[in-house]
């Protein structure tokens, strides 16, 4: 039975530029729909968090911006079924990702505040990358490897593939012209050769070696497919 490690962020607000505190957190398609597929393939799903806290929902993740009332119906009787998983992380400095054959980081706004600066997580990803076993980032995940960057060195994922939300999609929301920073931007200076889909909210998975990105949440159930298939071929 392969096993999957759930990253996900514990932040429950973004911190704007000047200094709005935008609620925030993880964003519910991301969670659900991967969680959703890799249990009905039988797979044991271990979710971590910093610190072992349990993870904030962004209730805009179940409203307008996620998409047609159905998809967030079942986003949200999904989520409702595994609350009492969600709300009891283990800590993610307790993990031993070597004992998991596919390590996953859903988004959301959350990991621009916390995993972007997570030590912990940072050396996680070092040694994931290193290893050769899957590692797959989904939609604002990839600001996760920002903190595996040495501060006077190269970050390990530079000429790596990637995608994650885009600048324009970025943009669609009102309050991110006070962002900090956009995603695409700071991956670019990473590094890595980012890729987009040609046209905003369509999904786009890029694969490059053991590395699995998704662009947004559109992208979550065709990489959480695509790990399907290739850690069950090689199981």
């Amino acid at each position: 039975m392969p096993k999957v490690l759930f990253v996900i962020s514990a932040a429950d607000r973004w911190t704007l530029n000047d200094g709005e505190i935008h609620p925030s957190g993880f964003w519910a398609e991301e969670v659900a729909v991967p969680h959703r597929i890799f249990s009905e393939a039988g797979w044991d799903i271990t979710i971590a968090t910093p610190g072992g806290k349990a993870p904030t929902l962004d209730r805009l993740s179940l409203g307008i911006a996620g998409g047609l009332p159905w998809k967030r119906r079942e986003v949200q009787q999904y989520l409702d079924r595994i609350d009492s998983v969600l709300a009891h992380p283990v800590a993610l400095d307790t993990v031993d990702p070597d004992a998991f054959d596919v390590v996953f980081y859903p988004g959301g706004h959350g990991p621009m505040e916390d995993l972007a600066y997570d030590a912990t997580s940072g050396a996680l990803l070092t040694e994931r990358l290193a290893s050769g076993k899957p590692l797959a980032l989904l939609c604002h995940a990839p600001a996760a490897i920002l903190a595996a960057t040495p501060p006077d060195g190269k970050s390990p994922f530079a000429g790596y593939r990637m995608t994650g939300l885009s600048n324009r999609e970025e943009l669609l929301n009102r309050f991110a012209k006070k962002a900090p920073w956009l995603l695409e931007d700071k991956l670019k200076e990473t590094g890595v050769e980012y890729s987009k889909a040609l046209l905003p909210l369509r999904p786009h998975v890029v694969v490059d070696r053991n590395l699995y990105t998704g662009q947004n949440p559109q992208s979550s159930e065709k990489l959480a497919q695509r790990l399907l298939a290739d850690v069950g071929a090689s199981a």
